[in-house]
């Protein structure tokens, strides 16, 4: 069924902010999200800020209010708990923005992934299986800077929040029936650490799957051409796709060496990109290694240090600890970081040491995690009767 509508406040001047802030100062919980404009442009733009507590709800107007103090305050107050649904992105955009960090978090996609729910599951789908409401998900790319927000702009902004509670309130009796609290507990203190939501210029040519393989020359190239991409972007404020297309610089990476021709001669290489930039990407291949770029290569593995023949072997693993989870009702897409993920499959030397610690360890055990730090002393028979995996 639709969810019903509610009354809020609508909070665009200091005055009216201060007075939330005053009346939900001694609240014990908190829903929140926000809406926000990160298209065309690097600093990212909040435009609202969508709270629930026991004393109502709220829609805080980030374009005309100048000073979010009041509302950051209680925030970072660790003695509200913030309720959120994928709440990370909305942690990194007020950390990168504001240096604000919330308190105290409790995020239902996490915790619905704890309860056996695929992970990651969309917030409306979550609310349709817990709550029985259905919600509307069609503002997800609005305009959320126009003035007046009009009835449906407010009606999905609301129901952003308006269930969170409700679903909070149904995932903490699954997780309290399945002693998996501390889990996630656990799993939110990462939350906490703002190291986590520091910028770098250099993630997405980790990230990039081409890096490994690469040559010193390339890679240092790589991690330059990100660089002054990531740099230009800031300078002008533009979205980094505006200054240069992500699906260009596997053709640059590949053809810049071979000289300006070699760019202006791809077909799939639009011939201004070559024109307006040639003499950038002549200096970032040329230009000699700093030592603070010889420190941040030092972390890539090379193609010597990487140990894959093979992977069948970890992908066997992996299936069985997604069959392990899906019998105690368990997300196993919880268990891995993906740039971890990534490099366990890649290098069978690699062994994510976070899969040893805290629930991940308990999930696991001390059999598997063994496996998987020595795969190439498994042996693993199929006869017609059974499977055999055992340490050789």
């Amino acid at each position: 069924m639709q969810n019903p509508q509610v009354s809020y406040i609508w909070i665009d001047n200091q005055k009216e902010l201060s007075a939330f802030a005053e009346e939900n100062r001694n609240v014990e919980w908190m829903g929140f999200d926000t809406e926000f404009i990160g298209e065309r442009r690097f600093y990212t733009l909040l435009c609202l800020i969508q709270i629930s507590s026991p004393k109502g709800f709220y829609l805080i107007d980030c374009i005309t209010l100048k000073d979010l103090t009041p509302v950051f305050k209680l925030l970072q107050d660790p003695n509200i708990e913030k309720i959120t649904h994928a709440g990370e992105n909305d942690y990194r955009l007020l950390y990168q923005q504001y240096k604000v960090l919330p308190k105290n978090v409790f995020d239902t996609q996490i915790a619905a992934g704890f309860a056996g729910y695929r992970y990651p599951l969309s917030f409306a789908k979550l609310v349709s299986r817990e709550t029985n409401f259905k919600i509307s998900k069609g503002y997800t790319v609005s305009d959320w800077r126009k003035r007046p927000m009009d009835k449906k702009q407010i009606r999905y902004a609301l129901e952003d929040v308006t269930p969170l509670k409700k679903l909070h309130s149904k995932l903490v009796g699954k997780l309290q029936r399945l002693e998996r609290m501390g889990w996630l507990e656990e799993e939110m203190v990462k939350y906490q650490n703002p190291k986590l939501f520091e910028f770098s210029p250099y993630k997405e040519a980790f990230s990039n799957s081409l890096i490994n393989g690469l040559k010193t020359k390339e890679k240092l190239f790589l991690l330059r051409l990100y660089k002054w991409r990531i740099d230009l972007a800031r300078k002008r404020d533009h979205s980094k796709e505006m200054v240069l297309p992500s699906k260009f610089i596997s053709f640059i990476l590949k053809n810049v060496k071979s000289g300006r021709e070699a760019l202006e001669g791809h077909r799939r290489l639009p011939p201004e990109v070559v024109k307006k930039h040639w003499h950038e990407f002549k200096a970032l291949y040329h230009e000699e290694i700093t030592q603070e770029e010889q420190n941040i290569l030092n972390l890539i593995p090379t193609r010597s240090d990487i140990k894959n023949k093979d992977d069948s072997t970890v992908n066997l693993l992996l299936d069985l600890v997604k069959f392990h989870c899906n019998k105690i009702q368990l997300s196993s897409e919880l268990l891995f970081s993906g740039i971890n993920l990534k490099r366990m499959r890649m290098d069978s030397n690699f062994f994510d040491d976070g899969l040893s610690t805290g629930w991940r360890k308990d999930v696991l055990g001390p059999l598997l995690i063994n496996w998987f730090k020595n795969q190439d002393q498994l042996d693993i028979r199929i006869t017609n009767e059974e499977c055999v995996i055992r340490m050789k």
